[in-house]
């Protein structure tokens, strides 16, 4: 159970770091329901999501110890080429999911009309920092980091492909959308932030991404 090559011990680790990561969200999911936000609401947010993220660094840094890496690594910000090209992909697929929300042809997200409802600075400010920060970050840790050490360490093509689009589908369904076209979206930015993670081997480079994408995210509101 506590050896990297057991299976149950791994779907167990990973069936906690999951519940983790709802525990955060439905916070986040209870603040957003008070207009306007109570403090109290703000402080719980701020204990759990810390607490969450101290651990999954923690676990992460641990275990990195015991997974081997079959992928060539570098420091990530030594390519300062690929983190400018990538940041530039990001934000263009961004900027053109918001076109069409703006346009119609794409629903809003589902904070997007909350926010809509009854819009306020502090509101706004909360959403900039859960939606736009904190989870995009716990989402990488489960959808790349913990996800690939587990489950897709073979360094094989075949494996790589199948880790990347089950990386963007599970990216997909921790943004939970009722639209169909915007799952579909969703996917596709968490299969290049997998692709990111098994072409640097650091989960630094797959978190800037989230983040940048959740910010322009907010920002585009």
């Amino acid at each position: 159970m506590n050896t990297p090559r057991s299976r149950e011990g791994n779907l167990f680790r990973y069936i906690v770091y999951f519940i983790g990561y709802l525990m955060v969200a439905g916070v986040v999911k209870l603040v957003t329901l008070n207009s306007p936000l109570h403090i109290w609401d703000l402080i719980l947010f701020g204990v759990i999501s810390l607490m969450i993220l101290l651990f999954y660094i923690y676990r992460f840094n641990r275990e990195q110890r015991y997974f081997d890496h079959n992928f060539a690594s570098a420091s990530w910000l030594g390519n300062f080429g690929l983190i400018v090209g990538l940041t530039l992909v990001v934000t263009a697929l961004r900027i053109s999911v918001a076109y069409l929300q703006a346009t119609g042809k794409l629903q809003l997200y589902n904070f997007q009309t909350a926010y809509l409802k009854h819009e306020s600075v502090t509101t706004y400010w909360f959403l900039l920092v859960a939606i736009g920060i904190i989870l995009p970050i716990l989402q990488e840790f489960l959808t790349s980091g913990f996800l690939f050490n587990y489950a897709f360490r073979r360094n094989t093509m075949v494996v790589a492909i199948c880790g990347i689009i089950f990386s963007g589908v599970l990216f997909s369904i921790l943004n939970w959308q009722f639209s169909f076209s915007l799952l579909v979206v969703n996917a596709i930015f968490g299969c290049l932030f997998a692709w990111s993670y098994l072409y640097t081997q650091t989960i630094w480079m797959p978190i800037y991404l989230a983040v940048v994408n959740g910010v322009i995210l907010l920002i585009m509101t």
